[in-house]
């Protein structure tokens, strides 16, 4: 048995902050005591870890990410080696990705692909959703199946992308009636895909294939008609809802609306919503394919609101929405049409830096920066309490993190595979200084300790918010 100890910190939680020892045992944390108490004076470790001055936080639950997702003709640029060490430099610990199911094939064969792409790759723990493509009778029983075993408890579908993933009401309907009653929790890409199609030849017809065109064509209001409209679904069927990367004013309001109402409805922003916009998409020179995602960048004063919804608790989780692609050989396939540029931005290293620069700018506590960042994803996907907080039984995910040091975000020092920064130049304050992950030390003052293989696959339980 190794002990580690890690002393004088301000332990923050999403419950609590107290200035505290936390005492690990080989991959689990034991006990916790106040500073200076007696019951921490008698403890001894094989390792001490002084953290005196430093936040000590859990670390980060990241629920959704796209390592090496197919898109567009090419994949996302990250592996789960380099994304999963990326992640463990910017504070997190576990990251969500999703499996694909293929038209025509089974969940199972997606499930098994995604396996094979992970597994002895991962420096952190990861789990998986199944997004579902294809609805049909076998697939619902599948549903049953995953949920029961906890393999998959979450399941992603789109109201976006037809000829790809796209699924009619009809099918969503189906689904979701089938998660009201094994449990598991329907995700949803929440914009009217096809009348998006219909401006998006509309707008190439016209000659407008620069990427701001991407931001105008996926209109606000068509986010928003999305979301009332899964609402409205799962309503039906009785199911709860988890509306991923909402990033319209619109949208939330939606959202808030079904919550004020007493439904289990629940939201997710990301970073790129709250930091940049639609000026980002307008950079000259075709820069602006940098900032191609979906849902879209919206105009800067879209953010207030997002904020506010955070604060509010009517949106409850920031995930990231990792999907990264290169700008020279990637995005630049989309030269000449919008529609052509390859969708998703890198951020899985950034999120909890900026989440803390939104605590020292005042727009969240440091409870709430791990609520949104650790407590909440790993509650709303069955993975809580033993991710997602620093209390006796959890896993040792533990981040020590400075929150006075300056730094840069740049291409040139990140550890994410992609050859640009989608925060190029922006001073953060904070940074994380140590990164143990199940109780191993993984990241410490700048040092890469971590490895492949060391990650595990996680079986989940269901959505702990509801029941």
């Amino acid at each position: 048995m190794t002990r580690t100890l890690i002393t004088g910190g301000l332990v923050i939680t999403a419950a609590e902050e107290l200035t505290a020892d936390v005492l690990i045992e080989d991959q689990r944390i034991v006990a916790l005591a106040s500073t200076g108490s007696e019951v921490a004076a008698g403890w001894r470790a094989e390792r001490v870890i002084d953290a005196s001055g430093k936040y000590v936080i859990p670390g980060g639950v990241d629920a959704h990410t796209h390592m090496e997702l197919p898109f567009g003709g090419t994949k996302a640029s990250d592996s789960f080696e380099t994304g999963t060490r990326a992640a463990a430099w910017g504070g997190t610990t576990t990251i969500v990705d999703f499996a694909v199911q293929q038209v025509g094939d089974s969940l199972r064969a997606g499930l098994d692909s995604w396996h094979a792409k992970a597994e002895g790759n991962c420096a952190i723990d990861y789990a998986f959703h199944t997004i579902v493509s294809d609805v049909t009778d076998e697939v619902l029983k599948e549903l049953d199946l995953l949920t029961e075993s906890g393999e998959s408890t979450s399941f992603k579908l789109f109201m976006a992308y037809p000829g790809v993933f796209y699924s009619d009401d009809g099918k969503i309907l189906r689904a979701m009636q089938r998660c009201a009653g094994n449990g598991g929790l329907i995700m949803m890409h929440a914009e009217n895909g096809i009348a998006i199609d219909v401006l998006v030849a509309q707008a190439l017809a016209a000659g407008h294939t620069d990427p701001r065109y991407h931001g105008e064509v996926r209109r606000e209001l068509l986010e928003a008609e999305a979301t009332h409209r899964a609402i409205k679904l799962a309503q039906v069927a009785g199911a709860p809802l988890y509306v991923v990367h909402v990033s319209a004013a619109s949208a939330l309001a939606e959202l808030a609306t079904a919550r004020d109402q007493g439904l289990p409805v629940f939201g997710e922003t990301c970073p790129q919503y709250l930091f940049l916009s639609t000026d980002n998409l307008a950079e000259p020179d075709f820069e602006g394919a940098k900032y191609v995602c979906s849902t879209p960048l919206r105009p800067r004063e879209h953010q207030a609101e997002l904020w506010k919804g955070l604060r509010t608790d009517d949106l409850q989780v920031v995930s990231t929405d990792h999907c990264p692609f290169c700008f020279v050989g990637q995005k630049e396939l989309g030269r000449g049409d919008f529609s052509k540029i390859p969708n998703g931005l890198p951020g899985v290293e950034n999120r909890m830096d900026l989440l803390h620069q939104a605590v020292v700018e005042g727009r969240i506590s440091r409870r709430r920066w791990i609520e949104i960042a650790c407590a909440a994803p790993a509650r709303m996907f069955g993975l809580y309490p033993r991710k997602g907080t620093i209390a006796p039984g959890a896993d040792a995910d533990v981040v020590i993190y400075d929150p006075t040091a300056s730094q840069t975000l740049s291409a040139a020092t990140h550890h994410m595979n992609v050859d640009y920064s989608a925060y190029e130049g922006r001073q953060v304050t904070g940074r994380v200084q140590t990164v143990l992950s199940r109780g191993t030390t993984v990241l410490q003052d700048g040092r890469w300790l971590g490895r492949a293989g060391h990650g595990g696959f996680l079986r989940r339980g269901t959505c702990q918010y509801l029941g």
